[in-house]
């Protein structure tokens, strides 16, 4: 999978460069793309209030494209890391079609709508055409569901969220994860969260392994049961921490440059 480098790199960095773009919008909402630093000046230098304080400046700006540009960041990073497993989960596998590296299902809301939720990445073991990585998985949820405990093994495989880090402590967002897993289980799959980054908070890893959701994170160690890198390394048969290494000079000027453009007023 070595000649998947280029491919696996453009993957992570698409969605990242997106960043660059970013405009803020300052409240007057729609789908544009934000403002420039002259339509800001406009606007600003147009409100009395603003203009007496001063606000109507170009530090202001910036500020703003800061704030909202690493947010902006950070969800396009989780987004190229998605895209990055996925890629890896498909090759891996042998899988013959796209679909099987991802899962979803439907589910009413309080209205009495429905609307499809999905999760990031699958190993549906019927698909699996490695027979090598087919025998490593089953044994990976053998053993990751007798740590857990009071759980059978899932028929269908395994099915993933996938963050670049885990540091919010949203209540809403920790349970709509177990919503996702409690019906994962009902269908046969183990749930599984992949978090790409080493931080997260230890209370939420117990949370999350108390209801029975299983949890990789960016960790460097050989312990495949806990690090994402040490399962993909062997059990899906791909460094992953090896890629970021060989690429991350490439990678760091892309964030770098990005990082000095939001920076700038312009």
């Amino acid at each position: 999978m070595e000649n998947k480098d280029k491919e696996y790199l453009e993957t992570f960095l698409i969605p990242i460069r997106n960043c660059k773009n970013y405009r803020p919008k300052f409240g007057q909402g729609g789908s544009g793309k934000g403002l420039s630093i002259s339509e800001f000046k406009t606007l600003y230098s147009s409100d009395p209030f603003y203009s007496w304080l001063g606000l109507d400046t170009e530090l202001i700006y910036s500020a703003h494209r800061v704030a909202g540009g690493m947010t902006s960041v950070y969800r396009q990073i989780g987004i190229g890391c998605e895209r990055l497993f996925r890629s890896v989960l498909f090759d891996s596998t042998g899988y013959t079609h796209p679909e099987f590296a991802t899962w979803s299902y439907t589910a009413k809301t309080r209205s009495g709508k429905t609307k499809k939720l999905s999760l990031d990445g699958r190993i549906e073991l019927a698909e699996i055409k490695k027979e090598i990585v087919l025998n490593e998985v089953r044994r990976w949820i053998k053993d990751y569901c007798a740590d857990l405990g009071e759980v059978s093994e899932p028929d269908n495989g395994i099915v993933f969220e996938v963050r670049q880090g885990y540091k919010s402590k949203d209540s809403k967002r920790q349970n709509a994860d177990i919503d996702n897993a409690t019906v994962a289980w009902a269908n046969n799959y183990l749930p599984v969260f992949a978090i790409f980054s080493s931080q997260i908070d230890t209370d939420i890893v117990l949370r999350y392994r108390n209801n029975r959701c299983g949890i990789l994170i960016g960790t460097i160690s050989d312990n495949e049961q806990s690090s994402l890198y040490a399962f993909c390394n062997n059990i899906l048969g791909y460094d992953l921490a090896d890629f970021f290494k060989r690429h991350a000079v490439d990678i760091q000027n892309e964030i770098h440059d990005i990082l000095e453009t939001l920076l700038s007023a312009e």
